[in-house]
């Protein structure tokens, strides 16, 4: 692992470009301030859906380290040998349903109420990620199908690109309800815009976050990857929703609403 840098004349001017899934839009934003902070370096930051992302890798984009929202992709570049490591989990997500103030549909982590309001109109749009493009979206898919909703609930979908539309579309009200981040729930934009219930892990397969560097990668995005996996970053992740890798959550079987 590569220790944190003392700053010098030469590496003040080396800033690396990482390459980040939504998800981890404002904890690694507070992240990478406090990373700053503590060793004088700079890290800018690029935010999308994780598949995207690892398509603009594979194609040359000139990325220096790369935190998926998932396994799968990171592990797509190890075997692509585009990477100087095999990788490691830094966070495991969960999911929430979120609606909007004003939504008729009720908070009930079994979506039970989701359903009922397919049938009588009153959701009319539901918002999540694109589960092509973005984990959270696949995740999303998986618990619809759990609750033998995802079929009937197809027709009424808005898609966004990476998680982070798919939240912004049901705050605004363009969506009668989310199935997005929980993370994401936690902002102040979001969370003073509606309500959300947390749903069980269980109903969806494990969103383990993994991070790679890349082939190139300099010694300050080493450092900001051994940052990433400090107890202060535990800490942050953790105020984000985050679960630490290997822990378990008593959420697993069942939920907190909140709001």
């Amino acid at each position: 692992m590569i220790g944190v840098l003392a700053p010098t004349g030469a590496q003040a001017a080396d800033v690396p470009t990482i390459a980040a899934a939504s998800s981890v839009q404002y904890a690694l934003t507070d992240l990478s301030a406090e990373f700053r902070r503590e060793t004088g370096h700079e890290v800018r930051l690029a935010f999308g859906a994780s598949g995207n992302l690892r398509r603009q890798i594979a194609d040359g984009a000139p990325f220096e380290l790369f935190l998926s929202a998932d396994e799968g992709y990171a592990d797509a570049l190890v075997r692509d040998k585009r990477t100087l490591d095999a990788g490691t989990v830094y966070a495991v997500g969960r999911l929430a349903l979120f609606v909007p103030n004003g939504s008729p549909i009720k908070l009930d982590a079994t979506l039970a109420d989701l359903g009922a309001a397919l049938d009588d109109g009153r959701l009319r749009k539901l918002a999540i990620a694109n589960p092509e493009l973005a984990p959270y979206g696949r995740a999303a898919q998986q618990a619809l199908e759990r609750a033998g909703l995802w079929k009937r609930a197809e027709a009424h979908l808005v898609l966004g690109e990476n998680i982070s539309q798919a939240a912004q579309f049901a705050a605004s009200g363009a969506a009668q309800a989310g199935i997005i981040a929980y993370s994401l729930t936690r902002e102040p934009g979001i969370a003073e815009r509606g309500r959300f219930v947390l749903l069980p892990a269980c109903d969806h397969a494990p969103l383990a976050q993994k991070m790679v560097l890349l082939k190139g990668a300099s010694a300050t995005a080493g450092a900001f990857a051994a940052f990433v996996q400090s107890p202060k970053a535990r800490a942050i992740f953790a105020r984000y929703g985050f679960e630490a890798p290997g822990a378990r959550s008593a959420a697993n079987h069942g939920a907190t609403p909140a709001g």
